[in-house]
């Protein structure tokens, strides 16, 4: 699949085409999906992107900030799943968050299932996170902090973009099959409007005879 400068859906084609295509225009051709069926380029001016992100990557890195998710000895799974997607969404944009249980009253006595809970936390949030601080005390409050693994989040990245690219290029495949079934029904109209025609012929001439 070959998706054009200005980002249209250029079709499948072979490699020569698409190399020929790109060279008719002075640009180069790119491969964005490698993975995806058929694999998905792009017609670029590849100095140019490659200038482009390393001007992004002489920006100032993001400024992580520590964000909190607040948990109780009793959160249960489908309130703990709301919050481990918040904890995701912060990891991935690079900020640490601190994972804090809180404990009230008689709760204290159960201080080993806090400990449990951050245990459980990390490990459903997966490769994708690291334990900056391990679990502590403070007061009535069991907390630790967590950094994303770049590398981890890089790659699921990449992943997200290129599966981008590839539903982008399959997105125009309906539209084209669309098409076909209304131009069959519009032939469909005009076949049962000749027949009709033709089945009123009949009745003029027998009224013109008599």
């Amino acid at each position: 699949m070959v998706i054009g400068a200005d980002g249209e859906q250029l079709g499948v084609m072979t490699p020569p085409t698409a190399i020929a295509l790109a060279e008719e225009e002075g640009l180069d051709l790119v491969e964005v999906a490698a993975n995806s069926r058929p694999p998905v380029c792009r017609i670029m001016d590849y100095g140019k992107y490659k200038y482009e992100q390393k001007k992004k990557a002489g920006k100032p890195a993001h400024s992580a900030t520590l964000k909190e998710i607040k948990l109780r000895p009793g959160t249960d799974q489908h309130d703990l799943n709301f919050k481990l997607n918040n904890v995701r969404k912060f990891l991935m944009e690079g900020d640490k968050v601190k994972v804090t249980v809180m404990f009230r009253g008689r709760e204290m006595v159960h201080t080993a299932r806090g400990r449990t809970q951050l245990t459980e936390v990390t490990k459903q949030l997966g490769p994708i996170a690291k334990m900056e601080n391990a679990p502590r005390m403070e007061g009535r409050f069991m907390s630790m902090i967590l950094v994303g693994d770049r590398e981890v989040i890089a790659d699921l990245k990449r992943k997200e973009e290129a599966e981008r690219a590839a539903n982008q290029a399959n997105d125009e495949t309906p539209v084209e099959a669309a098409s076909a079934p209304e131009n069959s029904e519009e032939n469909a109209e005009q076949g049962t409007e000749a027949q009709a025609a033709t089945e009123d012929s009949p009745a003029v001439e027998e009224n013109t005879a008599q």
